[in-house]
């Protein structure tokens, strides 16, 4: 795909975004506007974490996301619902590499439905859309 149709294709869903290099970039500059980066980092703390091989680090990965996006008073702490953060909190001893899912399927699903339309409609997004239509016409522009 082309810059520009790829930059286009972000619209059709947040995992398109969240997939891409600059297409993350520009929501999690999105996202600091809002003062919301905190989902974003989340989810990619959580998909990092799942990705873990050694039950050492799935412990201590475990902890820091624990430190850093759940409990009370977290740098980062999350929005999500008392029972899903309940759950986490009496479990977070023992860890498992799912311990995350409900949080993180909470959030990617705030993000889709909240964050990622105002991302569409947002100056960041523009931008990005105008500067790859701008590299296109520059790099058809000597054939004509």
């Amino acid at each position: 795909r082309s810059d520009a149709g790829e930059t286009m294709a972000w619209s059709e869903s947040v995992d398109t975004v969240l997939a891409n290099k600059e297409g993350l970039a520009a929501f999690r500059t999105f996202l600091q506007s809002e003062f919301s980066e905190e989902n974003v980092e989340f989810w990619l703390a959580c998909e990092d974490f799942k990705k873990t091989k050694s039950s050492d680090k799935i412990a201590s990965k475990a902890q820091k996301i624990y430190s850093d996006f759940i409990q009370a008073d977290a740098p980062k702490e999350i929005n999500i619902d008392f029972h899903t953060k309940t759950n986490i909190s009496e479990n977070i001893s023992e860890p498992t590499l799912s311990c995350f899912d409900a949080a993180q399927r909470s959030i990617y699903s705030l993000m889709a439905k909240d964050s990622f339309p105002r991302f569409l409609r947002s100056e960041v997004y523009k931008e990005l859309v105008k500067k790859h239509q701008d590299r296109n016409q520059k790099r058809w522009l000597p054939f004509l």
